[in-house]
C-alpha cells in the first residue's frame, strides 16, 4: 500500500487543484489522506484519490461542496476508476436500454425515473418527468432535487467509463428546452433588469438557464446571453441595455478570471449589483463589491431584491 500512496502535492497535480483546496476538503469534509507511516506525513491511497476525484468532478459541475462531499464519502469505490491496475467493477443490466445505471444518491422516485428514461434515450419520457416536476414543484426545487442529481450521476458514470456522452447531450437538450418553455410561458412584462452571462470560454450554461427560468417564473424579466461570452461583448451588452444586475457564471476555475468582474465594476455603465455565480469563483479572489450567491435559491432571492428595490424607487 505504501508504494501506491501519494503525497498531497502529487494528488493536487493529478486533480488539477491547489494543495490548499485539499487541505480545506480534509478539514471541512473529512476527505483527507488515510495512509499513515510513523514518522512521515499521511499519504493518499487509491481509495482516497477516488473520493477526491468524485469531489472535484461534482464541484466543477455545479454541486455545492458540502453536498459533493456527502456524495464522495457515501459513493462506493466503483464511482471512479482509481490509479491502480485495471478497471473497477461496475453494475450493469439489460433493463431500460442496458448499460451502466445512473447513480442518483438518495433522490426520490422522480430522479430514478428520469435516470431510467435517460438510459433509454427516451426523450418523450424525459420531457414528461421534467415538465411534471416544474409544474408541481417549480424551477428551483426541480433543479436542486431532480435535475442536478441526475446530471451529476451521468457525470460520475462518464468519468468511470468514458461513456454516456449521448445520454448527457440528450438530457441537457431536454433540460434546456424545458427551461426555455418556462420563460416563454411566463414572458414577464417590462424591460429586462437582469443580465445573465457565462464567463469568457465557459461552456456550461444549464445552471444559468435554470436561473433564467426561475426569474421568469417569479415575474422578473431578464436577458440570457448564454455560453462563452467575451468580456468585450459582455461590456457592450451592458452598455446597450443598462441592466440593474449582471450575473456572471463560471463552472470551473479556468474560466473564473476576476478581471471580468473588475471590468463590469469599472465600466461606464456599472450595474447596481454584480454576481459571481458558480463553483469556479473563489471567494477570496473576488473584487470588492461583487456578490457570490451560494446556490440557485439565493441567486433568485438576491435578484428579486434588486427588482423590488427598483420598483420601490419607481413608486416613490
Amino acid at each position: 500500500m505504501a508504494d501506491e500512496a501519494l503525497s498531497a502535492g502529487t494528488v493536487a497535480r493529478q486533480l488539477g487543484v491547489a494543495v490548499t483546496t485539499l487541505r480545506t476538503w480534509h478539514q471541512r469534509y473529512g476527505l483527507g489522506p488515510s495512509e499513515h507511516v510513523p514518522g512521515h506525513h499521511r499519504r493518499y491511497t487509491p481509495a482516497d484519490l477516488a473520493r477526491l476525484e468524485t469531489m472535484r468532478w461534482l464541484t466543477a459541475n455545479g454541486v455545492a461542496p458540502a453536498e459533493a462531499a456527502r456524495w464522495a464519502v457515501q459513493a462506493p469505490d466503483t464511482a471512479f476508476p482509481g490509479p491502480g491496475p485495471g478497471p473497477r467493477t461496475e453494475r450493469r443490466g439489460a433493463r431500460d436500454g442496458g448499460g451502466a445505471t445512473i447513480p442518483v444518491g438518495r433522490s426520490g422516485p422522480a430522479a430514478r425515473g428520469l435516470a431510467r428514461a435517460a438510459m433509454r434515450l427516451d426523450s418523450n419520457a424525459i420531457n414528461e418527468v421534467i415538465d411534471r416536476a416544474i409544474r408541481t414543484d417549480g424551477v428551483v426545487t426541480t433543479w436542486d432535487m431532480l435535475l442536478r442529481p441526475v446530471l451529476a450521476g451521468i457525470g460520475e458514470r462518464h468519468a468511470a467509463t468514458a461513456a454516456l456522452i449521448e445520454v448527457e447531450h440528450l438530457v441537457s437538450r431536454c433540460v434546456s428546452e424545458a427551461f426555455a418553455a418556462v420563460v416563454r410561458a411566463h414572458a414577464p412584462h417590462g424591460p429586462p433588469r437582469i443580465l445573465l452571462s457565462c464567463a469568457d470560454e465557459e461552456q456550461h450554461s444549464l445552471p444559468l438557464e435554470a436561473l433564467g427560468a426561475a426569474l421568469a417564473e417569479t415575474g422578473i424579466a431578464h436577458r440570457l446571453l448564454g455560453a462563452r461570452v467575451p468580456v468585450r461583448a459582455l461590456l457592450e451588452a451592458v452598455n446597450r441595455t443598462g441592466p440593474a444586475a449582471v450575473v456572471l457564471w463560471s463552472q470551473t476555475r479556468s474560466t473564473a478570471d476576476p478581471t471580468q468582474l473588475t471590468a463590469l465594476l469599472t465600466g461606464p455603465h456599472r450595474p447596481l449589483l454584480v454576481f459571481a455565480a458558480g463553483p469556479g469563483w473563489q471567494a477570496d479572489g473576488l473584487p470588492t463589491g461583487v456578490v457570490r450567491p451560494v446556490d440557485l435559491a439565493e441567486a433568485l432571492s438576491l435578484t428579486a431584491a434588486v427588482r423590488d428595490s427598483l420598483d420601490q424607487q419607481a413608486a416613490g
